[in-house]
């Protein structure tokens, strides 16, 4: 199984911490994010990754290499436009192939456990697309995720308004995905905030008709998009070490 890890963006609500690196190589706790990520995912049994980069990309290509001297093999994609998520995974198309693939935005942080326990999940029962899920009190800085008795995702809403939602899961930005997926990033439709954006490709996957399942994570999560982010998880991995 290789791995796509999505890096291109700057992340604009960082402010001063990303006027000169792109998000992903911002330092939380003892590590960069994105070293976070990747390590955990090599520790998980995967050693092939897929970086797509767009912003400051010189500094994560130059930082990582060819993955040799970590234990990994990688490749970087350019996204040249950085016009929304569906678009930057869309652009791996070629290199992922036709085997299931793992998917992580480069921003996310969890616990390490995670990472082997989705993997796990997924080939004891395949599906299309496997969605981790974190519970949130409202899930509206994210995607909304609502789910049957079993975990089957049924609706899936992008950045709901505040109060308005009525589950407590959100999307938490790691994933399984076949390669059908691709299918549907490749038929994606300018969202109101001017991008093409990875869960229109999951609700028109449940649209279809095609098995969603959600994965609940358990231990830390944290979506990192501002200095704050970056503080209240900071002391949470010191907690945790």
């Amino acid at each position: 199984m290789k791995a796509v890890i999505l890096a291109a963006g700057k992340g604009t609500r960082m402010r001063h911490l990303t006027d000169d690196q792109p998000k992903p190589m911002v330092e939380v706790g003892k590590q960069r994010i994105l070293e976070r990520i990747l390590f955990s995912i090599r520790d998980s049994g995967i050693h092939e990754f897929i970086v797509v980069t767009g912003y400051f990309a010189n500094l994560i290509e130059d930082h990582f290499g060819d993955g040799r001297e970590f234990d990994m093999e990688m490749t970087y994609i350019r996204q040249e436009k950085i016009d929304g998520t569906g678009t930057a995974l869309h652009c791996t198309r070629d290199a992922v192939g036709d085997e299931p693939f793992f998917m992580s935005f480069g921003d996310i942080i969890t616990s390490i456990e995670n990472y082997p326990k989705l993997i796990e999940t997924y080939r004891a029962k395949p599906c299309p697309a496997l969605v981790s899920l974190a519970e949130v009190d409202d899930p509206y800085r994210g995607a909304a995720v609502y789910v049957d008795k079993d975990y089957r995702i049924t609706e899936i809403i992008e950045k709901p308004e505040k109060g308005t939602s009525t589950t407590h899961w959100n999307n938490a930005g790691v994933f399984v995905f076949e390669p059908i997926i691709f299918e549907y990033t490749a038929n994606l439709t300018l969202s109101p905030r001017g991008e093409y954006e990875l869960p229109e490709a999951l609700h028109n996957m449940l649209s279809d008709g095609l098995e969603v399942r959600g994965f609940p994570l358990e231990g830390l999560w944290g979506d990192i998009g501002t200095p704050e982010d970056v503080e209240q998880m900071t002391a949470l991995l010191d907690r945790e070490s």
